[in-house]
């Protein structure tokens, strides 16, 4: 698991949106599902139902957001404590 894909994760499940996920990061839309993919995979279990007009949270994705959005506040709050990096080591590789 990579913290981009929690990054992606969390802003679809704000924003309802694949797309407007994708334009907020830098990213195009096949890569934003790719990364939601993977995430799915790791994990085992869908995040969200897709619709023509977006992306809805399932229950398993809503039960696991509070805990993502722990993590990259974790992150978040490890990154600010050290002050400003190089940009190195940005992902957060995790093996179960």
């Amino acid at each position: 698991m990579h913290e981009r894909e929690f990054r992606a994760f969390v802003l679809i499940a704000e924003t309802g949106r694949m797309d407007v996920a994708a334009r907020r990061l830098g990213y195009s839309q096949p890569a934003i599902t790719y990364q939601v993919q993977r995430l799915e995979e790791s994990l085992g279990f869908k995040l969200f139902t897709r619709h023509p007009s977006g992306a809805r949270l399932t229950g398993d994705g809503r039960m696991v957001l509070p805990s993502v959005r722990a993590v990259l506040l974790l992150i978040d709050s490890m990154r600010d404590a050290h002050g400003p990096q190089s940009g190195q080591g940005r992902d957060l590789e995790c093996s179960a």
